[in-house]
């Protein structure tokens, strides 16, 4: 199963939203849009990823998640330290998600992939809602 996630923001912090791709075999299976709260770009994407592995645990054990946050891809692939607390404690959140899964993987997507974009476009949607 692939999941790709997008988080998106109006102000850096500000109302940030999430938005969520399920594929399983290429088809698309579902999708989720949610408004968060105000939050910074990288928070949003964080909790587009923890918002992802709850949803996966209905269709799989095995995900790949796909992200366009080289940042957060690397920080939960153990490249890079998560210096910043709050992205350290949503981290731990993601961490605590993969429990539910006998593999995880996460890699990144560069903007222009579709189901990236389908991911920013319901975060998108999410933040219109909202105005």
């Amino acid at each position: 199963m692939k999941i790709y996630t997008d988080g998106a923001c109006r102000g850096n912090p500000g109302i940030a939203a999430i938005g969520i791709v399920i594929l399983d075999q290429g088809k698309i299976i579902a999708e989720h849009k949610e408004c968060i709260g105000k939050a910074t770009n990288n928070r949003a994407e964080y909790r587009a990823i923890i918002k992802a592995l709850e949803l996966g645990t209905k269709f799989t054990k095995k995900v790949s998640i796909f992200s366009d946050s080289e940042l957060v891809v690397r920080q939960l692939s153990g490249k890079y330290k998560i210096k910043a607390d709050k992205l350290r404690a949503l981290a731990t959140l993601v961490k605590e998600q993969e429990k539910f899964y006998d593999e995880v993987t996460y890699t990144h997507r560069p903007r222009t992939n579709e189901f990236i974009q389908r991911a920013d476009e319901l975060a998108n949607e999410a933040l219109d809602r909202e105005y």
